[in-house]
Parts: structure tokens; sequence; C-alpha cells
């Protein structure tokens, strides 16, 4: 209620695009908005005001958009939306299969990319349904022109199972978990230098070393 979560996305967005400069030119950086944030007008002008004072190039910027954010959304709010689309920046659909889940969200919002839900990582190698589910969502997301990403990989089984399955990304504790900045950046540095690897490694940086585990390209 204070508005804070405002001030706050600002700064790691700000602070997210600015370490992504030091990264190599190929890789991404990934950045939650709330909902608060999204219903805020000045959003596409804080954004594009951050990319031009960092110099980020727009499209290796990703924001990630829960289904919270889109119910009941309004026609402001997607106006919004396709005005940083066209700024270049990526938007991928997050915790997708969970909540309020609806296939109308890909037919209103074109993403870039779906998040698949961990809870359907987890038991993926006890629960049949999902694989199953996984199985469906990816080629999904084929047909229609998106990547995804698998949330909460946590094993090689997984892993394996996944790239079986279609999975383009992979995001978990298999890859890294959080880090400060200055580890990032290493990271960053050995990435590029292992620039052939089918299993390269990609990174999550954030102002403090909490946050959700690293991302890898199946």
């Amino acid at each position: 209620d204070s508005g804070l979560i405002i001030e706050i996305g600002h700064f790691v967005l700000e602070e997210a695009c600015r370490a992504a400069t030091r990264w190599p030119d190929r890789l991404k950086i990934a950045v939650n908005l709330s909902p608060v944030q999204v219903r805020e007008g000045a959003l596409p002008r804080h954004v594009a005001s951050i990319l031009s004072a960092t110099g980020l190039r727009p499209d290796r910027l990703e924001l990630e958009l829960t289904e919270n954010v889109l119910l009941d959304a309004s026609p402001e709010t997607l106006d919004r939306i396709t005005t940083m689309r066209r700024l270049g920046v990526r938007f991928a659909l997050d915790d997708f299969g969970t909540g309020y889940c609806s296939l109308a969200y890909l037919q209103t919002f074109l993403f870039d990319r779906i998040k698949i839900d961990r809870s359907f990582i987890t038991d993926l190698s006890s629960r049949p349904a999902c694989l199953a589910i996984i199985r469906a969502v990816t080629q999904l997301a084929a047909d229609l022109g998106m990547q995804t990403t698998a949330e909460g990989a946590e094993t090689q089984e997984q892993a394996t199972m996944l790239v079986q399955h279609g999975v383009t990304d992979m995001q978990g504790c298999l890859f890294g978990k959080a880090e400060p900045e200055t580890a990032a950046n290493a990271r960053a540095a050995a990435f590029e230098a292992e620039s052939g690897s089918p299993h390269a490694v990609g990174l999550q940086s954030a102002p403090t070393p909490a946050g959700p585990c690293g991302r890898g390209r199946s």
C-alpha cells in the first residue's frame, strides 16, 4: 500500500540492466514485474529510460509476468505491455500451468517465452501426468513460435528428460544458485570462454545474493 514496490522495482530493473551490459552480448537478463508495476502508467517510459541510460540492447531484456498480472487486465495495461514490446523488449509468461491458467492469454498477447512452473518438474520422474503436461506445453509453445523454460531443474535426470521432450531452457540449482554480481560477472566470462559448449550455463544476477537459481540452455 505504500507504493514502495514501484520504486524498488525500478531500482532492481536498472541495476539488472546495468549488470547485464558487462556480460557477453548474447546473454540476456530476466526481471520479474509485479502486478503493481504493470498497472503503473509510467512503466513504459521508465523502461525506455533505463535502456537508454544503461545502453542495454532492448532484446537482451526479458520481463516476466505472472498470470495474475493478466487476470482482469484492463485495456490500458495491455497497451502498456504492447508499448514495451515495441521497444524490442521480450516478455515471458511466468509460472505457467498454475493459478488462473488460461490459453486465452496466449491468444490475447503473444509471449516470447513460457515458463513451466516448478511443481511439474519436481515430480517429473514419478508422475506421468507431469511429463504429459510438459510435452503438451512445449509443443504448444513451439507451434506459437515461443521458447520454453522449465523452472526448478535440480537433477541431471530431470534435465535429460526435459531436453528429450522439447524444453529449450531450464532454470534451477542444477545450473547454479543465486550469487552476488561479482560472481555472476565471473561466470559470464567463463560462459564466453565456453561459447561452443552445448550445455553452456546462463546467468542470473541480483543486487543481493538472494533469489532463484540460475538458468541453462538445453
